[in-house]
């Protein structure tokens, strides 16, 4: 039998047992595995347990692993020659609040038929128990078709991404023999908001920062001391306002070292995805795009690093009117890095700057919030141009490369702790409304999700 025959014998069974396939989801989305909250933990091992039943009957060596939080899933198809191949998803699902605003229990999902098809609405149905079964499913087909599974495959699914991950990297380096293997999967990110399916090849890093000014001991009456004592707000806008000039560009101190600029071929690519930063923002409420001169909207977005200031507090915001110089004032700012940016350096950088605005007779002090390089991947592998022909092939539209704006942790923990390569194709919309009520999955993206990694495998073994 033709490689393509036995590749076309599995994407017959997939559409065969679509709703099979669809009834598993919807039990696996009835469990409220939210790790979060601890009175949900019993509910986030249940999750772990189904899945490890789910794969042991496909024939995979799967175990559930105790951590200091919520359960690691491995599991392992037997050794042979082929390229080995690690599949990540997470199995924790976003708290549910506010419930009122659902228009139906969010464990009790069910098939919706919307505007443009048939949907999956429930809690995790888009992140990430759907897009995690795309690979299930997959594997399902393979060794329903074939009577055993693909060799060399490890699985990875984890209990606390949407908690922040504090066990995953422990585990990483506990268990990095077991798991380490030639190119990482990731299902945890979308199609390109036209529709079109795409491999994500960049991530950028991670830098959080909350720093404190304290001046005056106690609020003082703004008559008495405006003008010649310490103003704390005043003191952290003007350390702040500072952070960029008036092209936009970071003011730090070695900031922009191991910075990139955009590789041309990647720069054609993505102009041809023809994206509009007006209509972009217009979907907020927004219509002037701005951000560092010279650069084109995706390149800010995708491929050079930012500051933002995410929140600042202090003084007296309540309804009426207080005329105060507060004690204290306080900010939360984040930096999105990309290339080979330094985070610790960025963060002292940053430290730095504030200090050097900050009077004598001042304090200040800062709380770490998270941080981490950004991730570009080596698309020189061939294992992209195979995978993007079998995205193409499967959706009928040119596959993209494309970058991400925001940060995907797990492929910069699989770089650092394992030395690999991270391949991300995830099959969800921009309308999924995940993290927020009514959140769903188009039937359409789960099933051609799970027939994408069906191609994938069979060009990748």
């Amino acid at each position: 039998m033709t490689d393509k025959a036995r590749l076309d014998e599995v994407l017959a069974q997939l559409d065969a047992g679509q709703d099979d396939a669809l009834t598993r989801l919807l039990d696996f989305l009835r469990i409220p595995s939210i790790s979060t909250d601890p009175a949900y933990r019993s509910d986030v091992r249940k999750a772990a347990e189904w899945l490890q039943g789910e794969l042991q009957q496909l024939g995979f060596e799967a175990r559930v692993h105790d951590t200091a939080g919520h359960p690691m899933v491995t599991a392992h198809s037997p050794r042979g020659n082929a390229r080995s191949l690690l599949f990540y998803g997470h199995y924790d699902v976003q708290p549910v609040d506010p419930l009122e605003l659902w228009d139906r229990p969010p464990f009790e999902p069910e098939l919706q038929t919307g505007d443009n098809g048939k949907v999956i609405r429930g809690r995790g149905a888009s992140d990430d128990k759907g897009q995690l079964m795309t690979f299930v499913e997959a594997f399902r087909a393979w060794k329903t078709v074939h009577g055993s599974l693909p060799t060399d495959l490890i699985l990875l699914f984890e209990g606390e991404e949407e908690s922040g991950s504090p066990s995953l990297r422990p585990f990483l380096r506990e268990h990095a023999d077991e798991l380490r293997a030639s190119l990482a999967m990731i299902c945890d990110t979308g199609l390109y908001s036209d529709g079109r399916p795409a491999i994500t090849t960049q991530l950028r890093g991670l830098v959080g920062e909350e720093v404190v000014i304290r001046a005056a001991d106690r609020d003082l009456h703004s008559g008495m001391f405006g003008g010649l004592a310490a103003n704390p707000i005043m003191i952290l806008a003007q350390a702040l306002g500072a952070l960029k000039d008036s092209d936009g560009r970071v003011t730090l101190p070695g900031f922009y070292d191991g910075v990139n600029d955009l590789d041309d071929s990647l720069a054609r690519d993505w102009a041809a995805l023809g994206f509009d930063a007006t209509d972009f923002l217009s979907k907020v409420g927004l219509s002037q795009p701005i951000g560092e001169k010279g650069r084109t909207s995706l390149e800010m977005v995708w491929n050079r690093p930012t500051a933002e200031i995410n929140g600042i507090a202090g003084g007296y915001a309540g309804d009426g009117f207080k005329t105060v110089l507060p004690a204290e004032a306080r900010a939360k700012v984040s930096f999105r890095l990309t290339g080979k940016q330094d985070s610790e350096k960025i963060r002292a950088a940053f430290r730095d700057h504030i200090r050097a605005h900050v009077p004598e007779d001042c304090s200040v002090e800062f709380h770490e919030h998270g941080g981490g390089p950004a991730s570009v991947m080596d698309i020189s592998d061939t294992a992209f141009a195979l995978a993007k022909q079998a995205l193409t092939d499967e959706w009928e539209r040119e596959a993209a490369y494309i970058g991400s704006g925001g940060s995907i942790p797990i492929a910069g923990d699989f770089k650092q702790i394992l030395d690999m390569d991270s391949m991300l194709i995830g099959f969800g919309r921009d309308d999924d409304r995940i993290h927020s009520p009514n959140e769903k999955y188009d039937v359409e993206s789960f099933h051609k999700g799970a027939r994408s990694w069906a191609r994938i495998l069979a060009e990748l073994r």
